[in-house]
């Protein structure tokens, strides 16, 4: 999942952390300016990434019901997608030959626990073991994500999936079996990806399934949903259902398998529209609303005050045992990041009637400062603004007590038929400047602790099918073989991964005696 869709998140440019210390975009770098114990990887998702979604026991998910009714602007689905399912030992291996040091994926719960609870398929079961193992054999660290957006869809048709709490049970069993069946090999959980991104785009403006959503509101004409109370009740039940699994791992895992876990945000840094105090204001908001939205119940264990002013009743309350089991509920912080948008002041508009999460929020975003703010934020936009990722690490330093922070998607799209599509220099621009980010806001003292580009091969894209690369290795989706061939950017990121700062010293001193002789 690439961009929050909507009126997005928060962040006020105005008490971002100052005293940065500039490094140039000519500044040699290398892989040991980061820590050594910082880890860089690459990932991708089981819908995204895997295919053969009826084969060996696996059942629906919600993407298949989603893209099988022609719901993708493409009209594509993700049947066969990269073929991972098939083509991991092959990926394993680029993962080696690239020098990866860790591998970001998920668990297809439908895959593993095919009527969303009870009786493993061991054929699924084998799938995640094999590979697991695979990566191990290859010195490459795994890290799991159990939900990345695609529910089994015999939950969704049994009570409703996230919209009601009967989901935290079964999420929860779901957890247990990954925890027993691969925990000694895996150190790393993020519970669940961008519960932000998931109550506005599956629950306000229905362009994700289960495409739930309202008039006035919605982006398309859902048979079902409410844009008022969906999205603020669905990620309420989606940190309740985090919190219990972490309470599971932390009482029957983590002391034999001395792992961590998280879970996953999806950020935007946002700057105000203009200068003015509404603007700014407004952009304060913003934050409280998307960001704070999952942090201030993981850190403080309640929603920001805002928030509970704006939406008021319709925004769900967490008793004291759940505001406890909550806070406190993450080992670190899943960070995804592509992009900066700007936020205006839509305060003075009516405040009377009905209220979606946007609406809530009195303000609309914007791309750049060029574009005409409007109500939905175009996902598909992704800035190149390095700095924004720094800023917004420094933010949540500040803000939530500097969590240790894995940047677990960041990377650049381009178009599938672009004819430069493998000659990828504007993707190697926008890793190397937010490689540099990440590294001036470590040296500005955030606790961050690895980086994930997105994504290892090209995949299924949830926004815009097949049309969006954002891969280190092109896949010719026209192929039955699936084929993948390097990108620049993947000659480029394994450069840096085995880069060592001797081997620039050397550089440096070589061409020093060269210039010499001249």
């Amino acid at each position: 999942m690439r961009f929050l869709p909507s009126s997005l998140l928060l962040l006020l440019l105005a008490i971002a952390p100052l005293g940065f210390t500039q490094q140039t975009a000519t500044e040699e770098y290398s892989r040991d300016d980061f820590p050594s114990e910082f880890v860089f990887g690459a990932g991708t998702s089981a819908y995204q990434y895997e295919g053969a979604v009826a084969e060996d026991g696996r059942s629906p998910s919600i993407w298949d019901t989603f893209t099988l009714a022609g719901n993708m602007a493409d009209k594509s689905t993700g049947d066969v997608a990269s073929d991972g399912y098939h083509k991991y030992k092959e990926d394993v291996k680029l993962m080696s030959d690239l020098g990866l040091e860790a591998y970001r994926f998920s668990i297809s719960w439908s895959r593993l626990l095919p009527n969303g609870r009870g009786d493993v398929n061991p054929k699924g079961l084998k799938y995640y073991n094999d590979l697991i193992n695979e990566l191990i054999e290859h010195g490459i660290q795994p890290q799991i994500t159990l939900h990345h957006l695609d529910l089994p869809q015999v939950l969704e048709d049994e009570y409703g999936g996230w919209l009601s709490t009967k989901i935290i049970d079964d999420f929860r069993e779901y957890a247990d079996v990954c925890f027993k069946e691969f925990g000694d090999r895996v150190s790393y959980w993020t519970t669940i990806v961008e519960p932000n991104v998931n109550g506005q785009a599956s629950y306000d403006y229905g362009f994700f399934p289960p495409q739930r959503c309202s008039y006035p509101f919605g982006a398309y004409n859902c048979s079902a949903g409410n844009s008022t109370v969906e999205p603020y009740i669905t990620v309420h039940n989606m940190l309740l259902a985090h919190a219990a699994v972490v309470n599971l791992y932390r009482t029957k895992y983590q002391a034999m398998q001395k792992g961590w876990i998280s879970l996953n945000l999806y950020t935007l840094w946002l700057c105000p529209f203009s200068n003015s105090s509404g603007d700014v204001e407004a952009t304060q908001r913003e934050m409280d609303f998307m960001i704070g939205w999952v942090m201030n119940p993981l850190v403080f264990g309640d929603y920001p005050e805002i928030m509970k002013k704006n939406a008021g009743q319709r925004l769900p309350s967490f008793t004291r045992l759940e505001s406890e089991q909550v806070k406190g509920s993450f080992d670190f912080i899943g960070l995804n990041h592509y992009t900066t948008a700007y936020v205006k002041d839509n305060s003075n508009g009516p405040i009377s009637g009905l209220r979606d999460f946007t609406a809530d929020s009195y303000s609309v975003l914007t791309g750049s400062k060029d574009d005409t703010p409007t109500s939905h934020f175009d996902p598909t936009h992704i800035n190149n603004d390095p700095s924004g990722l720094r800023k917004m690490l420094g933010y949540l330093k500040n803000k939530y007590g500097n969590p240790p922070i894995y940047i677990q998607e960041n990377g650049y799209s381009m178009g599938v038929k672009d004819t430069l599509n493998l000659n990828d220099t504007d993707r190697i621009d926008y890793l190397d400047g937010y490689l540099r980010s990440t590294l001036q806001a470590i040296r500005d003292g955030s606790d961050v602790r690895g980086y994930f580009v997105w994504s290892f091969v090209d995949v299924f894209e949830f926004l815009l099918g097949y049309e969006s690369s954002f891969g280190l290795y092109y896949v010719d989706f026209d192929d039955v073989e699936r084929k993948r061939q390097p990108k620049l950017s993947a000659r480029w990121y394994s450069n840096f991964l085995r880069k060592k700062k001797k081997d620039i010293l050397m550089r440096k001193s070589g061409l020093q005696v060269m210039h010499h002789q001249q």
